[in-house]
């Protein structure tokens, strides 16, 4: 009963301690960089500047997905009605199914976005 009480705060330990950790050892390079007297535009230099904004990827992604579950919902419903499988199974397979396709066609509608 009071494992709760000791799960939750180590989870959020953990997530604390992994941003910390992040940032301040960031921090600690960049300073180091500024010291020596080097330019610290080196962590960008590898971005791309020519990416898609990630609104456009999420909601792109977001719909499609959504798009997928409705039409796996849609198969399974003719599925239903017109095989002899069961329903559970039927259902939860045909969305998953069509879910994964939405999801691919995003990621490979998103590179075409980073190509523009």
């Amino acid at each position: 009963m009071g494992s709760e009480l000791i799960i939750v705060p180590i989870i959020f330990g953990a997530v604390f301690g992994v941003f910390y950790l992040y940032f301040s050892t960031r921090n600690k390079e960049r300073l180091a960089l500024i010291e020596k007297g080097a330019d610290a535009s080196i962590f960008v230099r590898g971005r791309n500047n020519h990416t898609a904004p990630i609104w456009k990827v999420l909601i792109l992604n977001v719909s499609l997905l959504l798009m997928g579950i409705g039409l796996g919902t849609f198969i399974g419903s003719i599925l239903e009605n017109y095989t002899t499988i069961e329903e559970g199974p039927l259902y939860v397979g045909s969305i998953f199914l069509m879910a994964g396709i939405g999801l691919f066609v995003g990621f490979n509608m998103t590179k075409n976005l980073d190509k523009e």
